[in-house]
């Protein structure tokens, strides 16, 4: 993909990461697999670990940094992040593969909530966790929908 960012150089994309969940039939494994994704993450700066970049309404420490890039005028969302827990870490990666490297109009056209729907993954995270997942969504759709208000 040209114009990939450093910060998703290292994750599988977002159609990779559904083939092999789909693989996986066990949650134990599918969990195993969330939590090498979460390895894969280009690691986020110390300075970034701070009050702008905290994902608020997380049961853990969320960080998510996006910076934008222009294409063909339109901004280009790039996300890194990372959190204190090794499950949540992995579900930023699966995030950060579905969104960065898009424009923010596909940002917000992108449904992350029918994605964890389908992986299965709505069923098994715990109440918290997917309140977690949906701050996290409506972090990176405020974060493109900035983007596009100031082009």
């Amino acid at each position: 993909m040209v114009g990939r960012h450093r910060g998703t150089a290292m994750l599988p994309t977002i159609d990779d990461i559904v083939s092999n969940f789909e693989l996986l039939d066990e949650w134990e494994e599918r969990y195993r697999y969330l939590i090498e994704l979460g390895r894969l993450m280009e690691p986020l700066p110390d300075e970034a670990h701070n009050d702008v970049n905290k994902v608020q309404g997380c049961a853990s420490q969320v960080w998510l940094q996006t910076d934008l890039d222009r294409q063909d005028g339109d901004p280009v969302l790039h996300l890194r992040g990372d959190s204190d827990a090794h499950i949540v870490r992995g579900l930023v990666a699966l995030l950060i593969s579905l969104y960065s490297g898009k424009t923010a109009a596909e940002a917000l056209a992108t449904d992350a909530l029918g994605l964890f729907k389908e992986l299965g993954l709505s069923e098994h995270l715990t109440p918290q966790r997917s309140n977690g997942v949906r701050s996290m969504v409506e972090r990176i759709r405020r974060d493109a929908q900035m983007a596009l208000a100031a082009t």
